[in-house]
């Protein structure tokens, strides 16, 4: 089932929030809440618009591409690096378990690129 923009946002909220070492707050704006893991930003949620619902998270080049191609509400990144990053809004084949799997996913990414010593065990 496709969520709608303030599901996927909560989803990917509670995602972020049950992995390990992560903190969030707003350090660019208070419409845009920043999860982090060892200082290496994973999720922006746009809130405050309605207009955009949307979050944003890093993924691999060829990974975002696709997905892209598979599914029209995911663009690339709003905010960041176009090639990095892409922002993901509610659409069909928007699910629960892939808003999951982008956020766990976009962790992974984060914490890979933290240095060894950083990094949640």
């Amino acid at each position: 089932m496709s969520l709608r923009g303030e599901d996927l946002q909560e989803v990917a909220r509670e995602t972020a929030d049950g992995l390990p070492g992560t903190s969030s707050g707003y350090p660019f704006t208070k419409h845009l809440r920043v999860w982090k893991v060892a200082g290496k930003v994973f999720l922006i949620v746009t809130e405050d618009d309605l207009d955009l619902e949307i979050i944003t998270l890093k993924a691999e080049p060829d990974d975002g591409d696709a997905l892209r191609r598979e599914h029209a509400s995911i663009r690339r990144g709003h905010y960041l690096d176009k090639e990095h990053w892409i922002s993901v809004g509610a659409g069909e084949g928007v699910s629960r378990s892939l808003v999951e799997d982008l956020v766990d996913e976009s962790y992974r990414l984060a914490a890979r690129g933290a240095p060894a010593k950083d990094r949640p065990e």
